[in-house]
């Protein structure tokens, strides 16, 4: 062994797993198990030194630090130093701020424009320029079925301002401009590589989905695309020999849309997919599969690690983070969330189809008005069928005005933004009613990002249970406050936890080849500064 002496007791064996910088030796002092940091080990025949102290070996594990954890090639493929994303909540709850602060931090985050206008999206595009220089970022493109035409102009703006790198979201099947989004601008370098300048990172919970991901692009879209003179022969016949995402994040039991997934049983199925598509097609190149849903503790993101994931992915704790672009009223409600606190209620963006996203329960109505929203659209073609009472209920409990005179915001939104609704709307009493019923689900998420005092009873907040998990580890610690969650402290304390809780479970298992144990609390990392965390690391 080295020169300081071996310590033993459970504090010091504690403290060594948590130095994730210095490997640990287990040895057998004297009958007692004891822990260094430093030393030499030998194996077989060879005998130590006559002059240096010499203990049979328990245990050993080297130094793992948060940059080893995930894929090298997901990595490599953004130019990050962690494996670490933060997920594309809409209405730019992930910020431009967010989005600057993980990619400073060597880390990547989306901007969340699901549900902003194109100008919006295209201000957030001119901020992150400006500010990213080189580091990576990207943007989300979500699956639009009510509003096609809006899911155009984002994928084209986004080709337009040089957006590469987009987080597919909530898509049930491929679409033209995701497709157009993936092929334009393909060719092979000098070498005869094949380079696809705009990365496509899918997420997805169901295995169905995560075949089209996985697959080539459709070649009725290549032929349409073809058709329309939007791509060139060569780049049709290049779309051909390469996936349609680089990687893709499968989903668990989330904030938003989900199907509420379990993560230990979704993960190991998709890379499972991922391999089979893989030798199918013999891609030159890997599909990296991440995890998110779930992802809120040190012990879920060892977790994920552990099960291969290539990288992490948050989205609910981020939420509640200092540089969320949502309202303090929002921040101090999810801050008090407990893992039960959440439930499921009717999307705006998919409402007829009976989609559902995960929400906040307590401190709001929400879900409990949406729910009955959406039982009377569904048991009647048109408003006026509704009993009395109930529209009475929904005009002063809900809407807050008459159903005319929501309607007549309703029609002055759609008339802006996609016309045909409108007048399928006049024609159709039952979508009519949908519109409205639509307009109070969409504008009540952004009552809670604006923290409207007098729609706090009807915010909608996207919440998963991992928000609760969160807070549960974070209580009685400088993390429990909500104004001093940064999402770079998060997400570093999710990464050194992995690596403390990792090494506990390597000498877990060696130790108990030997019939031993360690210390029950041996991997328990607890909210630690991102000042100590660095020190720790550079050490």
């Amino acid at each position: 062994m080295g020169d300081d002496a071996p310590q033993t007791g459970d504090q010091a064996i504690k403290q060594a797993i948590s130095r994730i910088n210095r490997p640990v030796y287990l040895i057998n002092m004297n009958g007692q198990i004891a822990v260094s940091d430093q030393g030499s080990v030998f194996i077989g025949e060879k005998e130590p030194p006559s002059d240096c102290p010499s203990y049979p070996l328990y245990a050993y594990i080297p130094p793992l630090l948060p940059q080893f954890m995930g894929d090298p090639a997901f990595k490599a493929a953004h130019g990050l130093k962690y494996a670490y994303i933060a997920g594309a909540m809409a209405n730019g709850i992930t910020s431009v701020k967010m989005v600057e602060e993980m990619g400073k931090a060597g880390m990547i985050g989306f901007f969340g424009s699901a549900g902003l206008l194109p100008q919006d999206v295209e201000s957030a595009i001119d901020s992150l320029k400006s500010r990213m220089g080189g580091l990576a970022f990207g943007f989300n493109l979500i699956h639009s079925p009510n509003d096609p035409e809006l899911e155009k102009t984002i994928a084209d703006l986004y080709l337009k301002r040089g957006v590469n790198r987009v987080c597919a979201s909530a898509y049930l099947d491929l679409t033209l401009p995701l497709a157009y989004f993936r092929v334009k601008g393909i060719y092979r370098d000098n070498e005869g590589k094949i380079i696809i300048p705009n990365k496509i990172i899918g997420k997805i919970s169901r295995r169905e989905v995560a075949r089209k991901f996985l697959s080539p692009p459709p070649e009725k879209f290549l032929a349409q695309l073809l058709s329309q003179k939007l791509i060139t022969e060569q780049e049709a016949e290049l779309a051909r020999l390469v996936p349609m995402a680089d990687a893709i994040s499968a989903e668990a039991d989330s904030g938003g849309h989900t199907d509420n997934r379990p993560a230990i049983a979704l993960l190991p199925t998709i890379i499972a997919l991922r391999d089979e598509f893989a030798a199918k097609y013999r891609y030159d190149r890997p599909i990296c599969v991440g995890l998110g849903g779930g992802i809120a503790t040190p012990e879920s993101a060892a977790a994920a690690f552990a099960m291969g994931a290539a990288y992490i992915l948050t989205g609910s704790i981020n939420q509640a983070c200092v540089e969320a672009g949502t309202s303090e009223a929002v921040r101090t409600m999810l801050a008090e969330a407990q893992q039960a606190d959440v439930t499921m209620a009717p999307a705006a963006d998919m409402f007829e189809m009976g989609v559902k996203v995960q929400v906040l329960r307590r401190g709001t109505m929400f879900p409990q008005r949406a729910a009955k929203l959406y039982e009377f659209y569904s048991r009647h073609d048109r408003y006026e069928d509704i009993a009395e009472k109930h529209r009475a209920m929904i005009e002063r409990d809900i809407l807050k005005r008459s159903f005319e005179q929501e309607w007549e915001l309703t029609r002055k939104f759609f008339t802006q933004r996609d016309p045909r609704q409108v007048v399928r709307a006049e024609k159709d009493a039952k979508h009519k009613m949908a519109l409205v019923f639509r307009s109070y689900l969409g504008q009540s998420s952004r009552w809670a990002t604006r923290g409207e005092p007098s729609r706090r009873m009807d915010y909608q907040i996207w919440c998963g249970p991992a928000l609760g998990a969160f807070n549960e580890w974070a209580k009685g610690s400088f993390l429990e406050k909500p104004e001093n969650r940064n999402v770079v402290t998060l997400g570093m304390n999710l990464l050194f936890g992995s690596c403390v809780v990792t090494r506990a479970n390597w000498l877990r298992c060696q130790l108990a080849a030997h019939g031993m144990m360690l210390p029950s609390d041996a991997g328990k990392f607890l909210p630690t500064t991102l000042s100590d965390i660095e020190k720790i690391e550079e050490a």
